[in-house]
């Protein structure tokens, strides 16, 4: 038996003690983290802004294209359609080259492309304890309420 919690995904017993111990003091959240939930949703008395943050670690090839399909699913989920783009690539040091970071980039350019997301910042570094390529997105959506 190993220490320790397995590889993947917290228990949705302890997420919902982690969340239960947190109050959001912000009354402008009207969605928060609870488990099952996969975006945030903040009234700007005006508009809705719906945010989601979430990793891809499975894919390698398609790296991402999955980022963007994914994450955009979730905020879909939420009856939004995504709009903004911040992604974070954690590439493996002695594995990352020139090539495979203009095809990462590539591919989340044709993704938001494809769905018409604006890729509107980020950051991308080099980092020493991987042996994949990491990517983590924050997707955003804006939507104006009616009259």
């Amino acid at each position: 038996m190993r220490d320790g919690l397995p590889v993947g995904k917290l228990r949705p017993d302890l997420l919902e003690s982690l969340f239960a111990s947190y109050h959001i003091h912000d009354p402008a959240v009207i969605i928060g983290p609870k488990v099952g939930e996969d975006a945030a949703v903040i009234d700007l008395g005006d508009s809705y802004l719906v945010a989601k943050t979430d990793p891809i670690t499975f894919a390698t090839e398609e790296i991402g294209w999955y980022l963007v399909c994914v994450n955009g699913n979730d905020i879909a989920t939420m009856g939004a359609e995504p709009r903004w783009l911040l992604t974070t690539l954690l590439l493996p040091e002695d594995r990352t080259s020139d090539a495979l970071v203009r095809d990462i980039f590539s591919q989340i350019v044709s993704a938001c492309e494809q769905f018409n997301i604006t890729l509107c910042g980020g950051h991308t570094e080099i980092t020493h304890g991987l042996d994949r390529p990491i990517a983590v997105q924050y997707l955003l959506f804006l939507k104006h309420l009616a009259a």
